[in-house]
């Protein structure tokens, strides 16, 4: 499922109630949606994402965010070394270079035929 104003969200089946269910990933507060059809799938998960975000304004309250943007990340050195010397090969921060990277994997993965089912 594409991701709506910064959420995403995972969706199952449920063939005993012959429905789907989805669950907005990556927050503490939970948002939940359901829908009979995978047509109504998408407008369910919007519109539970609009009530989340207008019940926390209702409320005054800064409404959970799925990412901050800062990533923690553990190498081996040698590895630390070798994508520090790719970087200053490219003339780039290694920050940089590294978010490239990973954007161009994630890029790559989301873009191929999903594994899982």
């Amino acid at each position: 499922m594409k991701p709506y104003k910064g959420y995403t969200a995972r969706v199952a089946f449920d063939e005993d109630a012959l429905v789907f269910h989805g669950e907005v990933l990556g927050i503490r507060d939970v948002i939940t949606f359901e829908a009979a059809t995978a047509a109504d799938l998408r407008q369910a998960f919007h519109d539970s994402v609009d009530d989340y975000l207008a019940w926390s304004a209702e409320e005054g309250l800064e409404p959970d965010k799925p990412f901050s943007g800062t990533l923690s990340l553990r190498a081996s050195p040698e590895l630390h070394r070798r994508m520090a010397s790719a970087a200053a090969r490219q003339a780039k921060s290694l920050n940089q270079w590294i978010v490239e990277a990973l954007d161009a994997r994630a890029t790559e993965d989301l873009d191929a035929p999903s594994q899982i089912g």
